[in-house]
């Protein structure tokens, strides 16, 4: 029997969530507003979602933009118990119907609490906090997977069986899920392992330390194999750390501190074209039959689609994630006829004071041709609506990282009030004191590693290949599979081969806790990666442009293909600066040209961070959650120096400085910069 469930209370009466009921299709392929709010009524999770309808539907009407109001996800603050000096807190998951749009009908969803997106946790540093993550879901899984041929079909909704495949697997998903604090520095066994997915009335307890600087966290659902699919369920939400050093600067707070969650949806349609609120995860299966990742034509702020918020003329801060499973925003200011607001009003009003991991040292403007924000990536945003008082501005997409913006690119909308507001915050001139700059000339000793991203048009899919480099490149066939040569400005030729690519490969990075290291992550031309580290907080500290057609499919004289490896250097062209808030701390950097750039126009990204704050076994990958799930993430372990000291592999020396590795001298990843 299916789960009977309460309907959570609504923050907007346009876009609140409903109750477990099939919605009445509409009377005609025409979206139009509902007069007023139905009240929910409780009732069974179905047994099974429909599949697709045949035939081919008719092209959808656009939903009108900025119709619903902006949905404001509750506050949870858990305060420590003065006798052990823990926190404690119990968030379930939850299926629930969920409105995304007032001219569509409910969403069958699974939730955190009951809420899209889930409850905002709110500590202070230093609290520990102990979370009960208990599955309670059940009924069908809430969305439906198709593949189609044809391109210009992902941006749309509904089901073309003509070009379309239905993916009845999907249908057979248990609810199986596994949340992962990220950005948390905290132990492995709280890291929220992708293999340790709990099933229906199980529940995953996790202790977080929460000791590190303010800064804007999010939680969301990682099980190996299936995240894309459960994050898009609603599986997300924010999780806020506060320290001294942020409340000493007086920001914006209460109902002017306001969390936005980005991400982009899709829905099926019936057999009239009428939208069913069935949440489809459409993917273009290419030219070399390699499914791409999700990008849907809705863009949805806090479970809404292009929702408003009306504000004062006063100070707002903004938390920003993005948690699309693949698109890039970029964020643009612009009137109401779609024209860009005066970039000279925009650098008064908006003022970027954070990135993913903390604060930066000073407020930095937004970039003129907008904020971009890469999935996993957040800013922590001011915004002065004095500057813009009485005005209707949005902010729209203008994403050059393909596949583009979607068919409406509107995101959300600011509706300024015409009255002053007293408001005494002023913009502080410094953020962060405490904002060190790292770079490599100054680290302390530390390691490297050399990952490497290979271009689809090469290998078929993007893959993730780690290195180890090789010291004498006449003991290595070249070209052969798995050796990627690189010229580096002013220095020897490096040679590097491939130890691990797959993720239940060898584990080879063992990182020492407490020690420093650099990554340097080389895309050889395929699409923008945003890679994430778990556990550590790394600063940017190298970028810089390669030509990578060196990199080919290596083929024999009979045609047979035996490998992927350079028959020529991959070669420096040029640096990139890190200039704004590239300079700040995070845990997800962008790898690649987010323009349009010519084939083979590789880019290397060089972050350096410490390995502290817990031990255990952690993951690192792309947060494209296709590239994710499909091949692109892999594990690394972090051991006490002495641990690590006593594993069979290592024989003293290495790293760069001496900071020792796996496997001798310099370990895998070797120590040259």
């Amino acid at each position: 029997m299916p789960e009977l469930i309460e309907t959570p209370t609504p923050a907007a009466p346009a876009a609140e969530p409903a109750v477990l009921t099939e919605p009445a299709p509409p009377a005609a392929a025409t979206l139009t507003a509902p007069e007023a709010p139905v009240a929910p009524e409780t009732a069974p999770v179905p047994e099974a979602l429909e599949v697709p309808q045949a035939p081919a539907v008719p092209e959808v009407p656009p939903l009108e933009p900025f119709l619903d109001p902006l949905r404001i996800p509750p506050v949870l603050r858990p305060e420590a118990d003065p006798e052990t000096g823990r926190a404690e807190l119990t968030v379930t998951t939850r299926p629930v119907r969920i409105q995304l749009h007032s001219q569509l009908p409910p969403s069958l969803m699974w939730a955190y609490e009951g809420q899209v997106p889930g409850p905002t946790v709110e500590v202070r540093r230093g609290t520990r906090l102990r979370v009960s993550w208990a599955n309670g879901l059940s009924g069908p899984y809430p969305l439906i997977k198709v593949e189609t041929r044809v391109p210009a079909n992902i941006a749309r909704p509904g089901y073309d069986p003509a070009a379309d495949t239905f993916d009845r697997k999907v249908a057979a998903l248990p609810p199986w899920t596994v949340v992962h604090l990220h950005g948390a520095r905290t132990s492995g066994v709280n890291d929220g392992w992708t293999d340790n997915a709990v099933p229906p009335g199980e529940t995953q307890l996790s202790e977080y330390v929460n000791d590190q600087a303010s800064c804007t966290l999010w939680y969301h659902d990682h099980a190996m194999n299936i995240t894309a699919l459960n994050v898009m369920t609603g599986l997300a939400g924010m999780y806020w750390i506060r320290d001294d050093e942020e409340t000493a600067l007086g920001l914006p707070d209460g109902a002017r501190e306001i969390p936005l969650v980005l991400c982009d949806r899709n829905v099926d349609t019936d057999w009239k074209g009428r939208p069913t609120g069935v949440l489809m995860h459409k993917v273009l299966r290419d030219a070399q039959d390699v499914p791409r990742p999700f990008y849907g034509p809705y863009n949805v702020v806090n479970g809404v689609v292009q929702p408003h918020l009306d504000v004062a003329a006063r100070w707002y801060r903004f938390r920003m994630v993005n948690g699309s499973n693949a698109r890039f925003f970029t964020l643009r200011l612009c009137h109401e006829d779609g024209t860009p607001v005066d970039p000279e009003l925009v650098a008064r009003a908006f003022h970027q004071i954070g990135t993913d991991s903390g604060l930066l040292p000073e407020p930095e403007p937004l970039p003129e041709q907008g904020l971009t924000l890469a999935p996993g990536e957040r800013a922590d945003v001011l915004a002065d609506f004095s500057v813009l008082r009485g005005m209707r501005v949005h902010w729209t997409d203008t994403a050059t990282n393909p596949p583009g913006p979607g068919p409406s690119p509107e995101v959300l909308q600011f509706r300024v009030a015409d009255e002053t507001a007293d408001d005494p915050f002023t913009l502080p001139g410094r953020v962060s004191p405490s904002y060190v700059r790292l770079s490599h000339a100054t680290a302390p000793d530390h390691e490297h590693r050399w990952i490497v991203l290979t271009p689809p048009a090469v290998t078929g899919m993007p893959m993730m290949w780690e290195m180890e480099t090789v010291e004498d490149a006449s003991s290595v066939e070249i070209p052969s599979d798995g050796i990627v040569q690189v010229q580096r400005p002013g220095q020897p030729l490096l040679t590097l081969r491939r130890v691990a690519e797959l993720f239940n490969d060898t584990t080879t990075i063992m990182a020492r806790e407490g020690g420093w290291e650099q990554w340097n992550v080389l895309n050889l031309g395929g699409p923008v990666h945003p890679f994430h580290i778990h556990l550590i907080r790394f600063q940017e500290t190298r970028r810089q442009n390669y030509d990578g057609r060196g990199f080919q499919r290596l083929v024999d004289g009979d045609g047979t293909v035996r490998g992927h490896g350079t028959v020529t250097p991959v070669t420096f062209t040029g640096d990139l600066p890190v200039t704004g808030a590239d300079l700040g701390w995070k845990d997800t950097v962008r790898v690649g040209d987010t323009r349009p750039a010519p084939a083979g126009s590789g880019q290397l990204v060089s972050v350096l961070g410490q390995f502290d704050g817990g031990s255990g076994r952690y993951m690192y990958h792309c947060h494209i959650l296709e590239h994710e799930d499909e091949s692109m993430m892999r594990p690394f372990t972090v051991m006490p120096g002495p641990v690590m000291d006593m594993h069979p592999g290592m024989h003293g020396g290495g790293g760069h400085g001496g900071s020792g590795g796996h496997g001798g001298s310099g370990g895998h990843g070797g120590h040259t910069s």
